[in-house]
């Protein structure tokens, strides 16, 4: 039999865990972490070492009730976690059909798995654009249906702990009670791209430093190492002298991305980090004073990482795409924290017995 304490212990599943970012956050606020679950095996190391958590590789179609009901500690309350991957919704395919998009059906894989588990606690991270969409009104409209209260938000990471200019939808749901909405718990002022890495030792591009694989920036060709030099922080490629600029971007149609080849600002959150920030040409990912892009390890202390989170085996190469992917897809942690806080503060002002009775749907 479970002890009391028990009883108000949260124990999560992270579906589509991916490095661990969603798990790293509700780690960081006192949850338990049962298992990730995820089809992409490159993960799983960063997973296991800094999660200390089982990583299943397996795809969530394929995942059953049985197996949750057996992976949640018992007596516990039972969190299901998870954010579905987000590129049919992502601002970068804005105007793209996706209708036809098979990652679609993903969230309604975590709405079944909410239906034949009944977890006391729900928490789903997304991308805002998600928020208007049927898929997602049919997710919330499953779980009221099952009885929860459900709250959503759009969550702007400066004002969560997030050096970085990123809005994220965070859902949390709960069968215990009624639900606050999430507020900021951070100072926007504090959460600059100087604070975030400005500790980092300075590098060269191609360079990789000695005592962090990790740190380590993307060669620049002659003519970007000269774009480079040319750029300001904050500015952009319209500095540079005709000679300098690319082909598409001297066309008209190109003149309205500007946020590319373009230097970020040491006193400002740095732009949203994507799984290509390690390159100079694919957004505003040059160093603010360095000539070179961002390293994978300043890209992954923006996206909310601490510097020495683990990504890769020590035997393994570090690969600029492998790493950047596992950076880029994450939940970026301070977010995740921030619901695993709440969900906590929720959980402690409830009462063991309120959850209400319903059987899980088999």
């Amino acid at each position: 039999m479970s002890d009391a304490s028990d009883q108000r212990q949260i124990s999560a599943i992270d579906l589509f865990c991916g490095a661990g970012g969603l798990s790293l956050g509700l780690r960081q606020a006192g949850i338990e972490i049962a298992a990730g679950i995820d089809n992409d095996t490159s993960c799983r190391y960063a997973f296991e070492q800094n999660i200390e958590a089982p990583f299943i590789e397996m795809d969530v179609r394929d995942v059953t009730a049985a197996m949750l009901k057996q992976t949640w500690k018992p007596g516990t309350v039972r969190l299901l976690a998870g954010c579905a991957p987000c590129q049919p919704f992502s601002p970068y395919r804005r105007g793209a059909d996706t209708s036809g998009d098979e990652k679609w059906p993903l969230l309604d894989e975590f709405a079944r798995l909410a239906k034949e588990t009944l977890p006391e606690l729900i928490t789903m991270e997304n991308v805002p654009r998600l928020g208007g969409t049927p898929v997602f009104e049919r997710f919330v409209q499953t779980l009221r249906s099952l009885d929860y209260w459900v709250s959503w938000q759009s969550c702007y990471g400066p004002s969560f702990g997030l050096p970085q200019h990123r809005r994220r939808l965070v859902l949390i749901a709960s069968r215990l009670g009624p639900l606050e909405d999430l507020l900021p718990d951070s100072n926007p002022g504090q959460t600059s791209v100087r604070n975030a890495i400005g500790h980092l030792p300075p590098l060269e591009a191609g360079q990789v430093h000695g005592d962090d694989p990790l740190h380590v920036a993307r060669k620049l060709s002659d003519i970007n190492i000269k774009r480079i030099q040319e750029s300001t922080p904050g500015g952009t490629w319209l500095e540079w002298p005709e000679a300098l600029r690319a082909p598409c971007h001297r066309k008209k149609s190109g003149a309205s991305f500007r946020n590319v080849y373009a230097r970020m600002q040491w006193d400002q959150p740095s732009p949203t980090i994507t799984t290509l920030a390690y390159n100079f040409g694919a957004g505003r990912f040059g160093h603010p004073e360095q000539d070179r892009a961002l390293t994978l390890r300043e890209a992954a202390v923006l996206q909310g990482f601490p510097s020495d989170y683990i990504f890769t085996h020590p035997n393994d190469p570090v690969t600029f795409l492998r790493v950047g992917r596992m950076i880029g897809n994450a939940v970026p942690p301070p977010i995740a924290q921030s619901a695993g806080n709440h969900l906590s503060d929720h959980v402690a002002s409830t009462k063991p017995m309120r959850r209400r009775k319903r059987k899980a749907v088999i």
